[in-house]
């Protein structure tokens, strides 16, 4: 029989369990998988070191979470991005390419937007 999307699925706790479990998986292969995120999880960690030695205000730690957070979004969204490419399109293709460079340039866009949200945090503190 064939499932309908447009009927509305039963509420199930085992399937909401499953769903984390298929998130940490996926977390799991973006860890795994993307030496950039390292590089930016030490990055973030270093903000968060400097934000508790010169006594940041609360809504400035917000400003460097949710700048530490969309930066690793962007690359998660990036690394699935190259993965999905990579099995679509195995041999070269220009718009394959354009896709990558497109998503990777939107992780450029996320660091630098981090960047100048840490100089806006930090450089009162240094002067």
């Amino acid at each position: 029989m064939e499932e309908r999307l447009d009927t509305p699925e039963e509420f199930s706790l085992i399937k909401r369990a499953k769903s984390f479990t298929y998130a940490g998986r996926g977390l799991w292969i973006f860890l795994k998988t993307t030496h950039n995120a390292w590089v930016q999880l030490c990055i973030f960690l270093a903000a968060v070191v400097v934000g508790f030695y010169f006594g940041i205000t609360r809504i400035e730690w917000m400003m460097l979470v949710i700048a530490g957070g969309f930066v690793l979004v962007a690359e998660a969204f990036n690394t699935a991005i190259e993965i999905d490419i990579n099995l679509t399109s195995p041999d070269f293709h220009p718009y394959a390419k354009d896709t990558k460079d497109v998503a990777a340039g939107a992780v450029l866009i996320a660091a630098a937007t981090a960047f100048i949200i840490g100089l806006l945090i930090f450089i009162p503190y240094l002067t």
